[in-house]
């Protein structure tokens, strides 16, 4: 389908006057095609390098015609769109305002009339949130393929590329919005009562559950928050970290040259774990979870563990090189509990000593050295310290190697992880293209996931990708000559460009190119990328 006739029928016919006018732009584009032609062709317009401020000039409105005219128009409908967002951005966090002022005025809120019409109003703002959303993806992709249409039908004046750059800096592309939910969430959990459960603190701790995973493509990821929003609260764990309703997470993953134990998490061999470093917040960490991931099989009635123990960032190179010795670890973390006015039980002392020995010797006979890293903004949804029913969506997810091709690895500087000076070349780093979700349950023997989160699985918005592990995919992506099988996921056309966008090998020309006018553009030819064997996708 051609793009104005997408626009035509996705459009709010409520903000109609509000959205690009796409028609008219073309119109104006067929003139200014006309009127190149009549001029001589493919030849840009004279423009003199120098000026002077004392000559008068006359008709100086005429000189650009149908060209000048397009940008002008271009301009005008840029600012129309952002004004209207910000208008409308403001009348959300009005009516979030007043929303909560009315459950204020009656706290108890005891009736149950009036609590489903409080539901029935966050739900309406909710809603609006998401039309909101979809005018500007609208209005997003009617600019880029205008600005496409532009160099297409005028070569010789092409100006996608810079406008393109212009238009990523508006108020209404950049900004991030994602504080309204947060607050519709605040609201939605205060209508439902929910209670808060008890923080661990303990220096080791053990996490037993259950995990599926889903991909979400990027358009359909503020629907599944609201969706989720309605019956968990967004967990702001540290909001001092927090950027609107997300964390920035870092994991750096641990592995050998035999990539050993990608092969194992690969190939679900009973008992494979994975190593990593985890850190949270968007500043230089000083105190970091180390973690082991143990795979259990699932038909035989075990659940994989994820344990992990706190270390200081300054502590991490000394402890993978064997110079952080138990003790000293130990002493440390009882100057840390002291600070906060506790004291390390007896049990927390002996869980600590057995995860610390056992990690280290994993690092130790394995030779296990940091290998990549994942980067993602992860928004939590779970009732505080509660961790029965935990939903979390990974957006903007990366994955970097850690050590640079052309630069001394970690270890010959004596880091941990990359240096952040230096640049990631493309072959360094895979983006994702989906958004991840994450449905953790730790439920009682017997105990049924709710009706609502089977709702949000079969509606649409979610595709199931069996064990999917963003440790393997960014391993399979970015090292591909270090590894003998890859999973069963990289077939599918969806990922397959990102993929090829970080292959060592350069791809064909134009082989990821978008169709003109066409609202998706095809999957890239599989051929591109050298394929190793295929994982399959093993069922519990």
């Amino acid at each position: 389908m051609k793009y104005g006739k997408h626009l035509e029928t996705k459009k709010n016919l409520e903000w109609a006057q509000y959205y690009i006018d796409y028609s008219g732009l073309k119109d104006i584009i067929k003139s200014a095609q006309e009127q190149a032609s009549k001029s001589g062709g493919d030849v840009a317009a004279f423009s003199p390098r120098t000026t002077s401020l004392s000559v008068q000039r006359y008709n100086q409105n005429k000189g650009g015609g149908a060209a000048e005219m397009f940008f002008t128009k271009l301009e005008q409908d840029v600012a129309k769109v952002n004004k209207f967002t910000t208008h409308l951005v403001t009348e959300l966090r009005s009516g979030l305002k007043n929303l909560q002022s009315k459950y204020d005025r009656d706290p108890s809120n005891k009736d149950p009339m009036h609590v489903a019409k409080l539901q029935q109003e966050a739900q309406a703002i909710g809603d609006k949130f998401l039309a909101l959303e979809k005018f500007v993806n609208l209005n997003y992709m009617g600019f880029h393929k205008i600005l496409k249409k532009h160099d297409k039908c005028l070569p010789h004046a092409p100006c996608r590329q810079f406008y393109i750059a212009h238009l990523h800096q508006q108020p209404w592309v950049q900004g991030n919005f994602s504080d309204l939910l947060v607050s519709l969430s605040n609201i939605h959990s205060l209508l439902r009562g929910d209670s808060a459960g008890t923080q661990n603190d303990d220096a080791a701790q053990g996490f037993v559950r259950s995990t599926t995973k889903y991909w979400v493509r990027p358009e359909d990821v503020s629907a599944v928050k609201h969706h989720i929003l309605q019956q968990l609260p967004v967990f702001q764990h540290d909001k001092e970290n927090f950027a609107g309703d997300a964390q920035l997470i870092n994991s750096v993953y641990l592995d050998n040259s035999s990539m050993e134990l990608y092969q194992g998490r690969l190939d679900k061999t009973p008992g494979a774990i994975a190593v990593r470093v985890r850190w949270y917040g968007n500043v230089p960490p000083k105190t970091v979870f180390m973690e082991r991931k143990t795979h259990r099989e699932g038909w035989k009635g075990e659940e994989s563990v994820k344990e992990r123990f706190l270390l200081p960032e300054e502590k991490v190179a000394a402890f993978l090189d064997g110079d952080y010795s138990l003790e000293q670890a130990l002493s440390d973390m009882e100057k840390s509990y002291q600070k906060k006015g506790k004291t390390l039980s007896e049990a927390e002392r002996v869980a600590y000593r057995t995860l610390f020995l056992e990690v280290y010797q994993a690092v130790d006979s394995k030779q296990l050295r940091p290998l990549m890293r994942t980067q993602y903004m992860r928004t939590a949804f779970q009732i505080p310290f509660d961790s029965s029913v935990r939903i979390s969506l990974d957006t903007n997810l990366c994955m970097i190697k850690e050590n640079p091709e052309d630069g001394p690895t970690c270890a010959a500087t004596g880091r941990w992880y990359r240096d952040p000076e230096l640049p990631i070349h493309r072959t360094e780093i895979t983006r994702f293209p989906h958004a991840v979700l994450e449905v953790k349950l730790s439920l009682q023997e017997g105990q049924e996931s709710p009706p609502w989160l089977q709702d949000m699985i079969h509606s649409g918005y979610l595709s199931e990708i069996h064990k999917f592990s963003k440790f393997i995919h960014g391993c399979a992506t970015i090292f591909p000559d270090l590894i003998r099988a890859v999973p069963y996921w990289v077939d599918d056309e969806s990922v397959r460009p990102s993929m090829l966008a970080s292959a060592p090998s350069p791809t064909l020309p134009g082989a990821l190119s978008e169709e003109e006018g066409d609202i998706e553009s095809p999957g890239p030819s599989s051929a591109l990328l050298a394929k190793p064997r295929r994982a399959p996708a093993t069922q519990p």
